[in-house]
């Protein structure tokens, strides 16, 4: 069963058109990438996937349901979180609380109120310290959940990140060159976190430019290429696929 459809989905900038009539699915469960050279439109289809961006033409629908140009924060409430190329965390608050704010989109209290410390805040905050926790546990995070988060090393911080997304209550989460930055060992590492949040229910589409990760742990690969998709199939068709060869992985 499908969790996200593009249909015709296509992007102008001025003169530049740096997406054309991408067309794609994602089955519930499944660990997808998108490839491609620089400057090929990754990270303008997630940005109009999330409503980062406004689409020229065509429709994403998410769970049977269109999407297309909502808000980034509805998008996010409906079940899709989000990473950066830069990790987005919060160095000044600490580790535990970095998780918390993925909390909150879900709370029933406001900010302003939780400040009052009400007894249903209280009760609250409770729960939400407690699930970010298990987050921290379940990612394998630093064992010091009070310690700033500045003080990680580079691959906690992505995985910190990803940790957050998590707790916007995700169903699918858009990763955006997960392993950047990261040595041979943390990305085998990262590897294998997106098997376990897969095996969790969660469905992963990334971008990624290391194909030693990517084709070892996608069900299947989409291609980009000057906006245009030029294929999408299983790792090993992909490896086969001339054009692909060609126009991006030149072996």
């Amino acid at each position: 069963m499908e969790i996200l459809r593009v249909q015709d989905l296509t992007k102008d900038f001025g003169g530049i058109r740096a997406l054309q009539h991408v067309n794609f699915k994602i089955k519930r469960g499944q660990i997808k990438a998108l490839i491609g050279p620089n400057g090929a439109g990754k990270t303008t289809l997630f940005n109009i996937i999330n409503g980062f961006l406004p689409s020229t033409h065509g429709k994403v629908f998410f769970e049977g349901e269109e999407i297309t140009n909502l808000k980034p924060y509805i998008v996010s409430r409906k079940g899709i979180g989000r990473t950066f190329q830069t990790p987005q965390v919060i160095l000044d608050m600490s580790i535990l609380e970095n998780i918390m704010v993925g909390f909150y989109l879900e709370t029933k209290s406001e900010f302003v109120v939780s400040g009052l410390k009400t007894k249903g805040t209280i009760q609250e905050e409770k729960r939400i310290k407690e699930k970010s926790l298990e987050i921290l546990d379940f990612l394998n995070v630093e064992k010091e959940p009070l310690s700033l988060a500045k003080n990680l090393p580079f691959a906690h911080m992505r995985l910190l990140e990803i940790g957050r997304a998590i707790a916007t209550n995700s169903k699918l989460l858009l990763l955006d060159e997960p392993s950047a930055g990261l040595n041979i060992s943390e990305r085998e590492q990262l590897g294998k976190v997106f098997k376990k949040i897969r095996d969790s229910g969660v469905t992963i589409f990334f971008i990624e430019h290391d194909m030693d990760l990517v084709m070892d742990i996608s069900d299947e690969i989409i291609v980009l290429n000057y906006g245009e998709k030029i294929a999408e199939n299983t790792p090993s068709q992909i490896r086969r696929d001339e054009k692909v060869v060609s126009s991006y992985l030149g072996y």
